[in-house]
């Protein structure tokens, strides 16, 4: 999506800034590429609903054939407002999280869908809640990490799934209970290099493959996620061919060791979302700082959008591409840090994940221009909250040349909504 396809001002104008817009085609090609990888029989994708629950996100998915996983009981319910079926024949919405909490446990009982266990304590919680339903297990396979360190998916300082070493207790456990494992799930993620991934998910297979024999009853492996995305411009793409022919090998190599069809799962994550999204904030001021014996100075634009809407750079230093539109679009780039309304020092959208500002050459706007921060899709909105009682941002959605507002800007109403004075 480039800065000249879409009117923005237009869009601006209607909803204020900042907002999030939604390019319906990008999405439509990202969950396309995502039906095409598992065409194979015995293979299926699992949209991370976490990434972007927007319910116009949600029936792309649904329309695209992807199956949900889901990390919260709210998740499960706005799942099947989508459309997507209930219960667990077969298991098209999956509860994976590592604690019960709120509706969680209740909503598994009563909608009957699946549960991904990581914990011999959630084995407990189901049998004593009286669920008897078939369960996954995540298994922590003693390797694996994210894109950036805060993101450990997998090894000895992750906190996700039983620890591969551990399982005979809760296999036991889960046997007394009368509760069928018939999943198994682990998530070792991408990691910093993009051709780790492939690594992970050759090692991985080899673990499924030694632990199959101890799961009988077990029809499907969960290789987790996600494919990585691009972030930075010409940056490499992550070919999908070569990925699609290994689910299908391992799907047949899981299939002859368990003497059963086993169905392979995987959990793209980010890679459907985050590119069909920006977030589009104002430009309010452009201001600088001397350099002093305590630092160098820097030039900042200041804009209306905060790490309450993008919290990525300031919890993970992630990187999002920036460009300007309007008045100062074309100017030469000169190096500028782009910092937001909050009175936090984290409120900086150009840092590291060392949390140290690292401007970025950007031509010198005019107060009242906008500015667009990409790839912001996946982990966006979803993590943006009402920090300093600011309402969420709108998301608007762009289809052929329509824009539709899918979720609108919140009111200090909302804000306030739940705040009660009752006696307990």
């Amino acid at each position: 999506m480039t800065d000249t396809d879409i009117p923005l001002e237009a869009i601006a104008a209607k909803v204020g800034t900042p907002f999030f817009l939604y390019n319906a085609a990008i999405l439509r090609e990202r969950m396309a590429d995502l039906a095409q990888l598992t065409r194979a029989e015995g293979v299926q994708a699992r949209y991370a609903m976490k990434a972007n629950s927007n319910a116009a996100i949600l029936k792309e998915a649904l329309a695209a054939g992807l199956w949900i996983d889901a990390v919260s009981g709210n998740e499960v319910l706005r799942a099947k407002r989508a459309g997507f079926a209930m219960g667990a024949e077969p298991p098209v919405v999956m509860l994976t999280c590592d604690v019960f909490r709120d509706n969680g446990l209740a909503v598994v009982v009563q909608e009957g869908v699946m549960p991904n266990v990581g914990s011999p304590g959630q084995i407990r919680e189901l049998a004593e809640a009286g669920y008897r339903g078939p369960i996954a297990m995540r298994v922590n396979p003693g390797f694996g990490h994210g894109h950036v360190q805060a993101c450990d998916t997998g090894g000895p300082s992750s906190k996700h799934g039983i620890w591969h070493e551990d399982l005979d207790g809760p296999i036991a456990m889960a046997r007394d209970a009368g509760l069928r494992i018939e999943g198994l799930h682990a998530h070792v993620g991408t990691g910093p290099q993009i051709r780790e991934f492939d690594e992970n998910m050759r090692k991985l297979a080899d673990v499924f493959g030694a632990l199959l024999p101890r799961f009988p009853h077990a029809v499907a492996v969960n290789f987790g996620g996600g494919i990585p995305h691009p972030y930075r411009p010409n940056a490499e793409r992550f070919e999908l061919e070569p990925y699609r022919a290994f689910l299908s090998h391992a799907q047949g190599m899981l299939s002859k060791l368990a003497k059963r069809s086993v169905r392979v799962e995987i959990e793209p994550g980010r890679y459907p979302v985050a590119g069909m999204a920006s977030l589009v904030a104002r430009v309010k001021e452009v201001k600088a700082t001397r350099s002093n014996d305590k630092g160098p100075g820097h030039a900042f634009i200041m804009v209306d959008a905060g790490f309450n809407d993008l919290i990525r750079p300031a919890m993970y230093g992630s990187y999002h591409h920036i460009s300007v539109v309007g008045a100062g679009a074309g100017r030469e780039p000169e190096p500028f840090a782009v910092a937001g309304p909050l009175c936090e020092s984290g409120d900086v959208f150009t840092r590291d994940d060392q949390e140290v500002i690292q401007p970025r050459m950007l031509p010198r706007p005019e107060p009242g221009d906008l500015l667009v921060l990409h790839d912001a899709g996946a982990y966006g909105a979803v993590m943006s909250s009402n920090y300093v009682s600011l309402g969420r941002a709108p998301q608007v959605l762009w289809d052929d040349g329509r824009a539709t507002l899918v979720s609108r800007r919140e009111t200090v109403e909302d804000v306030v909504r739940a705040e009660c004075d009752e006696a307990l």
